[in-house]
């Protein structure tokens, strides 16, 4: 092999750089092949669904779903943005999604700080308990929290009812006991990575306990509230099962449940249908685009950590 000297140091000539081996490009070449395929069969359906929302229904079903169109229209967007009430509904999903997500998120990272942050007999217990709260199947206590909720009053002005079944304050209660354990999970994970000398810093200079939470924990958190608060409200803002059992009046639904205004009882228009789940797909592909950039660090941090 030709060595270069540079001082004293000998290092191999750029015509000696190591080749890569012809099965590291094949295998390389097939990685990216199949990410090609995976991406194109994810994209097809929603393909699909936009093309057929902007046909009229009668030339689809003269011509065929894979025809030419005659005509693109969003008269479908217009008819299903009146027919499923969309504007009412957006609202009501409004008062669901924020207020869990923003709960979820802070009362998570409130449990992540106090098990990750300080050491105590019961920390890694209640960890373990929070997170044991995501193996539960939602479907196994629908039944018994149905009851519970016939039976927990609340204020006139939380609930028109009196009761948290049919309230909206009875979907946001639900939807943070289920994803706090994920969240809590995450972030404390997150936050053990910290260096323990920001907090010592902070008790040094007289911050209580609060305070090393608020100005100097979770300002560092940043990358990971945002990847949660993405998955969160996803999550949230796709509920149809608890919203259907949990909520009395139709109209008080979210905006999944809008979709089932879109279809009759003997016909259904599927272009309609198409048209409508575009507009309910809206909301999560705005916030996945405002916050891709931090969505994308938040779940590659510590990737490239011993």
């Amino acid at each position: 092999m030709t060595l270069a000297v540079v001082g004293d140091v000998f290092s191999p000539t750029p015509d000696n750089r190591p080749r890569v081996r012809t099965r590291d490009r094949v295998m390389r070449g097939g990685l990216h092949l199949f990410l090609i395929v995976m991406a194109i069969g994810w994209l097809i359906p929603v393909v699909g669904a936009i093309y057929s929302s902007l046909r009229p229904y009668d030339e689809t079903s003269r011509k065929g779903f894979l025809s030419l169109p005659d005509t693109l229209t969003l008269q479908n967007y217009r008819d299903a943005w009146g027919q499923g009430q969309m504007r009412h509904h957006y609202w009501m999903t409004a008062l669901i999604v924020i207020p869990a997500v923003l709960i979820t998120l802070l009362l998570s990272s409130l449990v992540a700080f106090g098990v990750s942050r300080f050491t105590w007999r019961l920390n890694i217990v209640l960890l373990l308990l929070f997170t044991a709260g995501n193996l539960l199947p939602q479907q196994v206590i629908a039944q018994p929290l149905f009851q519970m909720y016939k039976r927990i009053p609340l204020p006139g002005f939380l609930s028109d009812t009196g009761y948290m079944l049919g309230s909206t304050a009875g979907l946001v209660t639900i939807h943070v006991a289920f994803q706090i354990g994920f969240c809590t999970f995450v972030l404390s994970n997150y936050m053990k990575t910290l260096p323990a000398e920001l907090t010592e810093a902070a008790m040094i200079d007289g911050a209580g306990v609060l305070r090393q939470f608020w100005q100097v924990t979770l300002p560092l958190c940043r990358p990971a509230l945002a990847a949660l608060a993405t998955l969160e409200f996803t999550w949230v803002f796709n509920d149809f099962f608890w919203a259907v059992l949990l909520e009395n009046q139709g109209a008080d639904r979210p905006i999944t449940s809008s979709l089932a205004n879109l279809g009759g009882q003997f016909f259904t228009n599927d272009n309609l249908v198409a048209a409508g789940s575009m507009l309910v797909a809206f909301p999560t592909i705005l916030v996945y685009l405002l916050l891709q950039r931090q969505f994308v660090s938040g779940l590659t941090l510590g990737a490239s950590k011993g």
